[in-house]
């Protein structure tokens, strides 16, 4: 592991850019944007030439220009995408189905390459956490992987979709069939018994000394342990001894973890993967996750300011690479991958708190409040709940903030054991977020924009409500903490999920639900 820690992230950038231009030469990406000739340059004049010609791409971008010509539904309405020498050399056999927030599922490829970065990736995460604890349990473990259904879909010719983390359990090293629960059967079933099979397999199996996940369904783990047992999670989990969390902030839950284990957590290490790469983790004793650039990545950032407001670069945005990077400053993440995918816009941000070694924080996906021209940050809005849920009056289990338009305020729907002053609530909401972001604070002042509308929900009813109109709990799904959607459907829906189902009226459509 001293290996890890002595490899130098600019010089290995500038190695991997010239590798992935050279490897994607002859592909139709390639000629289109003459990597040929951008191959054999010094990095500084093949960089430059290349920010020049290939343009920021999103998803929907990539597939306009490149994967739409390829794709056909099958007679059953499954989605065949047939990608050969196309943005990566030879056939792309697998693809990261993600579940989009707004829109019908992206197709992420995952090529060869790409599969086995993230698998060096996770060996030199485990590595080196057992470097700093030699007396380590975990080598006679195993890891409890919390990872979304294990079905694939068959795209034709060979080539198959399903979730990023399925399809890393599925196929997975021979060598590790022994270390890794749950088993296929159990990972298939629907959510609820999944997590109840989770559960008694937990509190039955003392070999299982990691668990990784998403915050918020580790915590539906553990908290079903507790019930199911009648005890504290010291009691019956004394084995446990590291969680790995990623995918969103550990911020809004740290409160609740520190409950459930009543101020004596397992070691915990945050990570940093997505459909698209892995791009960092935490190792033991860092304060924050290290920036992994080794991974088959190459980085660019594009500054916060400089998105527009969708979220994404503006026509302007000037992208930089890693050795021009600065602490304190959030950006924007373009990747260029071993997969495909050039200049990529991933939509999540993160910032520099240190550049030797480079430790980030993950600051959200780049959304933002902005209807009403507050451009309040995800980042913001999850300062609050984490400071809130630091009170002794508030825990706050999930939310979802969106923009009342006709009432010029925002609607924040907070699920919580411990919530009950919506008023109060409203205005300590109110009061830490002008503290947090100027241009709020401001406009508040001018009457610009009123005073929170906080609902208060029971404790569930969010997860509930994900499961049951949008099929989405547990796995790698999210729950957006800011409504993505132009119209403020999603929290609309939400709304009247709860309406209905616990009120049992219609739900007014514009949040004031008492």
């Amino acid at each position: 592991m001293r290996q890890f820690y002595a490899r130098d992230p600019r010089a290995e950038q500038r190695k991997l850019f010239g590798e992935l231009i050279a490897m994607a030469a002859m592909t139709q990406f390639g000629k289109d944007y003459g990597f040929s000739r951008l191959a054999g340059l010094p990095f500084e004049q093949g960089y430059a030439a290349y920010r020049d010609r290939v343009p920021i791409r999103t998803y929907h971008d990539f597939w306009n220009d490149y994967f739409a010509e390829t794709g056909s539904l099958s007679p059953s309405g499954t989605q065949r995408i047939d990608l050969h020498n196309t943005t990566w050399p030879g056939r792309i056999s697998l693809f990261c189905e993600t579940s989009g927030t707004t829109a019908p599922s992206k197709f992420i490829p995952f090529s060869r390459q790409m599969f086995a970065a993230n698998r060096q990736a996770a060996l030199d995460l485990i590595s080196c956490y057992l470097e700093k604890h030699p007396r380590s349990a975990i080598p006679g473990g195993k890891v409890l992987y919390m990872s979304g259904s294990t079905a694939l879909n068959d795209m034709g010719r060979g080539v198959y979709s399903g979730d990023m983390s399925a399809i890393t359990l599925r196929f997975r090293p021979w060598y590790l069939a022994g270390f890794v629960e749950p088993s296929a059967i159990l990972s298939s079933l629907p959510w609820e018994e999944k997590l109840q099979g989770m559960a008694e397999l937990l509190l039955s199996d003392p070999q299982i000394r990691v668990i990784s996940g998403v915050p918020p369904w580790i915590i539906l783990l553990l908290r079903r342990c507790r019930d199911l047992s009648g005890k504290t999670l010291r009691q019956i989990l004394p084995q446990l001894e590291l969680i790995i969390h990623g995918g969103t902030s550990l911020k809004p839950y740290r409160a609740e973890f520190d409950e459930l284990f009543d101020d004596n957590l397992p070691s915990m290490l945050e990570v940093f993967p997505s459909s698209e790469a892995f791009m960092g983790f935490q190792c033991a004793g860092d304060a924050d996750m290290r920036l992994t650039p080794f991974y088959g990545a190459f980085f660019e950032f594009v500054r916060f300011e400089e998105l527009d407001e969708r979220g994404r670069p503006a026509p302007h945005a000037v992208a930089i690479p890693l050795e021009q990077v600065v602490t304190g400053q959030r950006y924007a993440i373009i990747l260029s991958t071993c997969a495909g995918l050039w200049r990529y816009h991933i939509g999540d941000t993160i910032r520099f708190t240190s550049l030797s070694p480079h430790l980030i924080e993950f600051t959200g996906r780049d959304r933002f409040l902005d209807k009403l021209e507050e451009k309040v940050t995800q980042e913001e809005v999850e300062r609050v709940v984490s400071e809130l849920n630091r009170s002794a009056d508030c825990a706050i289990r999930e939310f979802m903030v969106a923009s009342d338009i006709p009432g010029r305020r925002h609607v924040w729907f907070v699920a919580g054991t411990s919530v009950h002053d919506r008023e109060q609530l409203a205005v300590q909401v109110d009061l830490k977020l002008r503290g947090f972001n100027a241009d709020y604070a401001t406009f508040r002042e001018q009457g610009r924009i009123a005073v929170p509308n906080v609902v208060i929900l029971p404790a569930d009813v969010i997860y509930d409500w994900s499961q049951a109109e949008r099929n989405k709990l547990g796995g790698q799904s999210k729950i957006p903490h800011i409504d993505p959607t132009p119209d403020g459907s999603l929290a609309a829906s939400l709304g009247e999920y709860y309406s209905k189902t616990y009120l049992h009226h219609p739900a007014n459509p514009h949040f004031n639900i008492r």
